[in-house]
């Protein structure tokens, strides 16, 4: 059943207002500031978690705002697939805001990354609940538009140079995607994301034509994805505060790109289609490519959030191979991937912030020793690397599970084995940071148990320990959240 409710244009429009209301105020005025930030996301997922069950229930809720062309317009619609997004980033938002209270506390210019962090998740949420190809794709370009003040926010000449390579990178796969809406709406005549797909009744007759839309498509939303070879801007940008590389890698761009990549597969062509037009055995090699590549290029960093960008460019291939597999238990892994990965590489990331606040190191060659210094940062950062190695019980070893089991289900083995070489190479890159935290001396300034402030160390320690729990109660919480999704797709 359809439904009209407000939700969906709440969650869009509500964080516009609070980033209007905080451009007004006064600098100094922080407390406001920090107020309306908190309660304008805090409607955003009030109003998301709101939807949820109708959702689950088989209901889509869908609100149209605007129409301009025939099948071209403002159109929202929450189905399942776009509750994961919505939720999942709803959701980290809030801990992502508390946190920037802290970790912004001392920094310049404080009430332009507010705005621009609110207006973020405006935009997110536009991601999430667009209910066609051309709605996508404007908050799609508004996401990169909002980030980019984000990106270049210390406004250093590193900084800059890396938000001129952001933007540049995002505004060119955005029109890869802008070229492809053109294309679809001569075929079919409509853009609106549909189960199983809008290309079916034409595939076959035009079976080239939807093949180089795939292609730009694939392109346009790779390239935010961070596919190699189109990555290089992502470790670029880590120059921005850490709460925002904290979203860019949890819930913001990267992950639209790998749900831009879901749509086009679920929504836009259909998995019939796609098994006849095969082509998706040449993006599985791109895409095993840039996992275990990326795993390597991870080991290699010396700085610790360039680790974790290497890391993600990796990590994020597994969304993407398991939507290739074409298979349920696949597919269903790659999209648990999206919100096991966000919960542990945004902790990992609040972690690698409040030892930059702390002790101002930043190379993992000056970490050793800090476990005792901060133990429940390191004890969260290690919660964080040890679940997306797949270890059990924390989440990560749920989609790690169903990607092994999909790939040898859908009757290519050679998936599962990069996703076992993948999980070596994560041991290996993230295994010494651990050992050498708690097991090796170290100097640091300040006296042994000397945390970050409560608000960047609350929100860290409330994720990991969210980890662990979802993992132990797992069947009873994202597996048949995650399987109802697939059950309207498959």
């Amino acid at each position: 059943m359809n439904l009209v409710y407000p939700q969906p244009i709440i969650a869009v429009i509500v964080p516009i207002i609070g980033a209007i209301i905080i451009r007004f105020l006064d600098e100094e005025n922080t407390k406001t500031r920090h107020m309306v930030a908190l309660v304008s996301v805090g409607i955003v997922f009030i109003s998301v978690a709101s939807m949820l069950p109708a959702v689950m229930n088989g209901n889509i809720i869908e609100f149209r705002l605007l129409n301009l062309l025939d099948g071209m317009g403002i159109f929202l619609k929450v189905d399942p697939l776009g509750m994961v997004f919505g939720l999942v980033s709803s959701t980290l938002w809030v801990f992502a805001t508390v946190y920037s209270i802290g970790y912004m506390a001392h920094e310049h210019d404080q009430r332009n990354y507010f705005v621009f962090f609110v207006l973020s998740c405006s935009a997110a949420m536009g991601v999430a609940f667009a209910g066609s190809l051309f709605t996508f794709y404007i908050f799609y370009e508004y996401l990169a538009i909002c980030t980019y003040p984000l990106v270049v926010h210390a406004g250093t000449t590193e900084s800059v140079k890396a938000g001129i390579k952001y933007i540049s990178y995002s505004l060119a796969g955005g029109a890869l995607v802008f070229l492809s809406i053109f294309m679809i709406h001569d075929l079919v005549g409509t853009l609106d994301f549909f189960p199983g797909g809008i290309l079916g009744a034409v595939a076959a007759e035009n079976s080239t034509r939807i093949t180089i839309i795939f292609a730009l498509l694939i392109a346009g939303f790779g390239t935010k994805a961070a596919i190699m070879p189109l990555h290089s801007w992502l470790p670029g940008a880590m120059v921005a505060p850490t709460p925002v590389s904290a979203l860019l890698h949890a819930v913001a761009i990267v992950k639209a790109g790998v749900f831009g990549i879901a749509r086009v597969f679920f929504s836009i062509y259909g998995i019939e289609v796609l098994a006849d037009l095969n082509v998706t055995r040449i993006l599985a090699v791109v895409v095993c490519f840039t996992i275990i590549v990326g795993s390597f290029m991870a080991i290699k960093q010396t700085v610790l959030k360039l680790r974790l960008a290497y890391s993600t460019i990796g990590q994020l291939g597994y969304i993407t191979l398991g939507v290739l597999m074409l298979h349920p238990i696949g597919a269903t892994g790659g999209l648990i991937h999206i919100i096991n990965h966000a919960i542990l590489k945004i902790t990992l990331f609040f972690c690698a912030g409040m030892i930059i606040t702390v002790t101002g190191k930043k190379n993992l060659n000056q970490l050793n020793g800090i476990g005792k210094q901060m133990p429940l940062t390191m004890l969260a950062f290690t919660i964080g690397a040890l679940g997306l190695m797949g270890v059990t019980p924390i989440v990560g070893y749920i989609s790690k599970f169903y990607l092994l089991t999909g790939g040898l289900e859908s009757g290519m083995p050679i998936y599962a084995y990069v996703i076992l070489s993948s999980t070596l190479l994560n041991a290996i890159y993230y295994l010494p940071i651990i050992v050498n935290a708690f097991f090796k001396e170290g100097e640091f300034e300040k006296k042994p148990g000397f945390e970050a402030p409560l608000t960047m160390l609350a929100p860290t320690v409330i994720l990991a320990v969210l980890a662990i729990v979802f993992g132990l109660f797992a069947n009873h919480t994202t597996i048949p959240f995650i399987e109802a999704v697939i059950r309207t797709v498959f």
